[in-house]
């Protein structure tokens, strides 16, 4: 049988270790995240933290527009 579990980060190593120490249970090998991959989903968790705040209305989101507008004035000043 198989089991996933989601560990906090700050409980993981102790977490860890208890299980270890448990005989009958298989520990797969714990796959590295590239620095890539580990920017990615940082982001990808602070995006959607800001889509729960915007829900619960403790933070006003820009609109399409001026995201858009934001990544021209971008572009406008990197090839100046």
């Amino acid at each position: 049988m198989q089991v996933t579990l989601e560990i906090p980060d700050d409980k993981y190593a102790s977490f860890m270790e208890v299980v270890r120490n448990i005989r009958f249970v298989k520990i797969r090998k714990e796959e590295k995240l590239t620095v890539a991959e580990q920017k990615f989903i940082n982001g990808l968790k602070n995006s959607l933290n800001q889509v729960e705040l915007h829900q619960k209305g403790e933070i006003q989101l820009k609109d399409a527009y001026d995201f858009l507008k934001e990544l021209q004035n971008e572009e406008s000043a990197i090839s100046k």
